[in-house]
């Protein structure tokens, strides 16, 4: 149970400080608040984390996703691969394009794409797969890729949790097509909300800020149909101001990482594993709880520990997809995915952790012991 002079830890903290308000507050003043300098900048400073990639910054990660696939040509009679086990944002970005999901199972380790599971479900419609670098972990970019040169797919990265991960020195977000980014508050960075596509092709990064813009590069000269998906520059000010502090935060939450997998011994609780080669970046700590999960999490939160599932339910089990599959006779078999959304728990890993804090976490942790 809590002590009466402790507060309970968060799963998870947003930063919003004094130089994020005065950067807002900045270009408030400046009355030069849409798609101006400071998104302009924004774009250039984040092409550093991505090998100088082309940057084009939207208003949400989602409109990133939906974005590179309207931009790769991706839509009605085309196949997405992607795994059941993210957000729900992965696969709605793909059905906005008016393409069809097709669900992959995930490797039982890194939580990403079982690259096995991908070669199988490709088709002759299968126009691109999505691996998503899920809770800051790199899927596994060295496999997939191959395959997606076998069959000359496009592969878009979903690294929406993983600013600044890696696989064998090469960041997410630099290996396919193009890569998207979130700078939603509870991301490692954020800009109050925003996303980024990355992409190493100029004509694609050409088009990608026509089709944020309503089809224009010129005002009134629209040359494609285009949306509204800009991102502000009170939003982009934000995403400088934490940019330049992501690195120190990255190395916190991977020594907080670090210390969890160091003292946790419980034996019901399974660490998170890494790859060879592999950065986490620890967008989120997820362990495997077996036993009784909800017992377990119970207990956590009464100890003050904060805690959360990412996610409870499969892509594929969702009504919007599970009543249009069921229909149409597609039954997913993703043994992996169906387990790993049975067991995961996602404990407190971010930078504003204080040591007491950690020690708070290992201790609630291990008194779960292996009777659940």
């Amino acid at each position: 149970m809590t002590s009466i002079n402790e507060q309970p830890i968060p799963a998870a903290r947003p930063v919003i400080g004094e130089d994020e308000i005065e950067a807002a507050v900045r270009v408030l003043r400046s009355g030069r608040v849409v798609q101006g300098p400071e998104v302009a900048a924004f774009e250039e400073g984040f092409s550093r984390l991505v090998d100088g990639r082309h940057c084009v910054a939207v208003n949400s990660g989602t409109s990133a996703l939906q974005l590179l696939l309207l931009a790769l040509g991706i839509g009605p009679g085309d196949e997405v691969i992607v795994p059941s086990f993210s957000f729900a944002a992965s696969a709605n970005a793909v059905r906005l394009t008016g393409a069809d999901v097709v669900f992959a199972d995930i490797e039982p380790g890194s939580f990403g794409l079982d690259p096995a599971a991908v070669e199988a479900a490709v088709t002759p419609r299968t126009a691109a797969i999505m691996p998503v670098h899920l809770y800051g972990h790199p899927a596994a970019m060295d496999k997939l890729m191959p395959i997606a040169e076998k069959h000359r797919l496009a592969v878009v990265e979903d690294a929406c949790q993983a600013h600044a991960a890696a696989l064998n020195g090469t960041p997410v977000g630099a290996f396919g097509a193009g890569g998207t980014f979130s700078f939603y508050p509870t991301k490692n960075m954020h800009a109050l909300e925003g996303g980024m596509v990355t992409t190493a092709d100029a004509g694609l990064a050409r088009t990608l800020r026509l089709l944020r813009n309503q089809g224009m590069e010129q005002r009134y000269a629209n040359e494609i149909v285009g949306a509204n998906m800009r991102m502000t520059d009170v939003s982009a000010a934000i995403g400088r101001v934490q940019l330049a502090k992501v690195e120190e935060w990255t190395e916190q939450r991977r020594a907080n990482a670090a210390y969890l997998d160091a003292h946790i011994t419980a034996p019901a609780v399974t660490a998170p594993p890494v790859a060879e080669g592999a950065r986490h970046v620890y967008h989120q700590y997820t362990v495997r709880i077996r036993g009784d999960r909800d017992a377990a999490m119970a207990r956590l939160t009464e100890a003050g520990v904060g805690n959360a599932v990412y996610y409870p339910t499969p892509i594929h089990r969702l009504k919007p997809y599970w009543e249009p599959d069921q229909k149409a006779g597609r039954i997913w078999e993703l043994p992996q995915t169906e387990k790993a959304a049975a067991e995961v728990v996602s404990l407190p890993v971010h930078p504003s952790l204080t040591r007491n804090d950690l020690e708070r976490i290992v201790a609630a942790v291990n008194s779960l012991g292996e009777n659940l």
